[in-house]
């Protein structure tokens, strides 16, 4: 039995057998070169890693291009505002003018007190993304500077004076550093005490002033503050 062998030329669509019979083939050169490259081309994967985590739990991350001129300036430069009053211009021609009491790190949120004329003291927020411009219009003296400062003090520290707030930090301090305990300043006036650079304690100086990222060394200090309070009475 002899096999009819029909070799397909490049171009025509029908070709002849050795018998002179006439076979018909499709000419599939285009569609088999379409499903190669098709074959070739794999397909785009979704991003992954822990930014594709992120943005599913957060949302896009924030376009640091789109943030203003005061959103960009450094904590430090936050700093040199507080205790200052200023006069702040935000969209829409909004302005605003108070003492600037602080600079929220992660809004740059600004926070004003406002001390009318025989009024009550106020407070007021200017959001960091809609402030376009702070000028400085009068430094705080000293007088000022403790009057903001007691705006932010804990009701507990509300009932000493300066005097009587000084002298407890004062021996706080002494009887943290004779118990070998590493201590310094920080802050406005030095107010709070910084043990270790770990944790710090504000005014009134008690373990309810204490604050720390670190569980076990806030149980350890809290502990000695009770005890010092203890040897105190």
């Amino acid at each position: 039995m002899r096999a009819n062998l029909c070799v397909v030329p490049a171009s025509p669509r029908s070709c002849k057998t050795p018998h002179g019979s006439t076979c018909c083939l499709p000419r599939a050169g285009g569609r088999l070169r379409r499903r190669r490259q098709e074959a070739a081309v794999p397909p785009r994967a979704a991003p992954r890693g822990p930014r594709r985590e992120r943005e599913r739990e957060l949302g896009p991350v924030l376009d640091v291009g789109s943030m203003n001129d005061w959103q960009r300036k450094s904590p430090l430069e936050w700093e040199t505002y507080v205790n200052k009053l200023v006069k702040v211009v935000a969209v829409e021609k909004h302005e605003y003018e108070g003492w600037v009491l602080t600079v929220d790190p992660v809004s740059a949120t600004i926070v004003l007190a406002i001390f009318p004329e025989n009024e009550k003291g106020s407070i007021s927020f200017v959001m960091g993304h809609a402030v376009q411009e702070v000028e400085i219009l009068q430094e705080g003296d000293s007088d000022m500077k403790q009057r903001l400062a007691r705006i932010l003090a804990p009701e507990e520290s509300q009932a000493y004076s300066p005097e009587e707030l000084e002298k407890r930090k004062n021996a706080l301090k002494t009887w943290l550093e004779t118990n070998h305990i590493p201590v310094g300043e920080q802050g406005e006036q030095g107010r709070t005490l910084s043990v270790a650079g770990v944790l710090s304690i504000e005014p009134p100086y008690g373990p309810e002033q204490c604050s720390s990222t670190n569980e076990i060394i806030l149980s350890r200090v809290q502990g000695l503050l009770q005890r010092y309070l203890e040897q105190q009475r």
